[in-house]
């Protein structure tokens, strides 16, 4: 998300004034907001947070820190519901689940998305240019983004974005790896989210993401929404629900400002030294997906790199994609494959938007 020119990590929210185009645009006060809170809040037959001590006295300091009614705030968390099923789709798959690129691969690339890739491209083609002419980022990358995260505003989830992030914010399970840390990140998500449905005169209790609350073609987080979102089709308002044209410039004003470089491949293909004795595999795995080697490195720790990639100035990292019971595939990252790491930490993921936009761009050029 954002996921972005070098002016992009300035803040968007000024112009971010809907979350969607069916918000309401008139609330003149708490107390109306309140009232559709209210109503919109039976939607869910979930336990509502009001009951819950943490989540009030958590209400009572947003409102605090970003000088908002305290009783709007009140009645918009104690209002939100409990989702029993958002924390256990949260929770890391088993340990011992091998994974499997072609398997994970064939979840995205595939005909029904490739046609919905195309359709989307020509209708948008003359905005894609645009984002790629004004951003440096390729119509390619977006195509793929959007596609992957919502087979193109097709699946955007069907949860309430404010019940989903409470949920996580207070009810964020205990068993995952990193439990404390993701609970602070959902609890500052639900600030944001509260913050900008706030001061835009949004019903926090209309939009719909995903479990995760994130929302829109491109699938932004609050944060991202507020930090990257962009009115991209000049008409004054932030839409990334109805406006392709703003999902397409908030996704490519996302990558610059998380490092994307104008020009730059996302990776190369990399094989071995036939001697596995100049293989040095731990080492150049240590790093993970960051960026870590120069070519003549990399090389030298017995990764043969093709043609343009012996070539490649920057650090690249050596990235693995198991195969299951198979051979794992390798390639080597650049700069740009890591920035788009950064809109879904995994390199799986990545490869998936690369391979979806280079799908289309095939289709649409046959």
């Amino acid at each position: 998300m954002l996921k972005t020119a070098s002016t992009a990590l300035l803040l968007i929210a000024a112009c971010a004034i809907p979350i969607s185009a069916t918000a309401q645009k008139n609330h003149k006060s708490g107390k109306t907001r309140t009232a559709a809170t209210a109503r919109s809040a039976t939607a869910n037959d979930g336990t509502p947070y009001a009951t819950r001590a943490d989540a009030l006295q958590f209400a009572d300091d947003l409102a605090g820190r970003r000088d908002l009614d305290r009783e709007w705030v009140r009645q918009a968390i104690g209002q939100a519901r409990f989702l029993p099923q958002v924390p256990r789709l949260m929770l890391p798959p088993a340990k011992g689940t091998a994974k499997n690129w072609r398997v994970y691969r064939s979840r995205f690339i595939d005909p029904v998305r490739i046609r919905a890739g195309l359709r989307f491209w020509q209708d948008n083609a003359e905005t894609l240019a645009r984002a790629e002419r004004e951003f440096g980022v390729p119509a390619e990358i977006i195509v793929g983004i959007i596609g992957v995260e919502t087979i193109y505003g097709q699946q955007m989830g069907n949860f309430r974005v404010m019940d989903a992030l409470a949920t996580l914010a207070f009810d964020f399970p205990a068993a995952h790896p990193r439990a404390a840390e993701r609970t602070e990140f959902f609890r500052r998500e639900l600030e944001q989210f509260l913050s900008l449905t706030h001061r835009t005169n949004v019903d926090p209790f209309e939009p719909r993401g995903s479990y995760a609350g994130a929302m829109g073609l491109g699938q932004f987080m609050p944060s991202s929404w507020v930090r990257y979102a962009i009115d991209f089709d000049g008409d004054g308002r932030v839409d990334l629900f109805n406006s392709p044209a703003d999902a397409i410039g908030s996704v490519a004003n996302y990558f610059i400002a998380h490092g994307w470089k104008p020009g730059m491949p996302t990776h190369y293909s990399v094989q071995f030294d036939p001697d596995p004795a100049r293989v040095q595999l731990d080492e150049l795995l240590a790093p993970d997906i960051l960026p870590s080697f120069s070519a003549a490195s990399m090389q030298a720790k017995g990764a043969v790199l093709d043609a343009a990639g012996a070539q490649h100035a920057g650090p690249l990292a050596l990235v693995e994609l198991q195969n299951g019971d198979e051979a794992p595939s390798y390639v080597a990252g650049t700069e740009n494959f890591y920035a788009i790491t950064r809109y879904n930490w995994s390199s799986y993921y990545a490869m998936a938007v690369i391979e979806l936009g280079r799908e289309v761009a095939a289709a649409r050029a046959r």
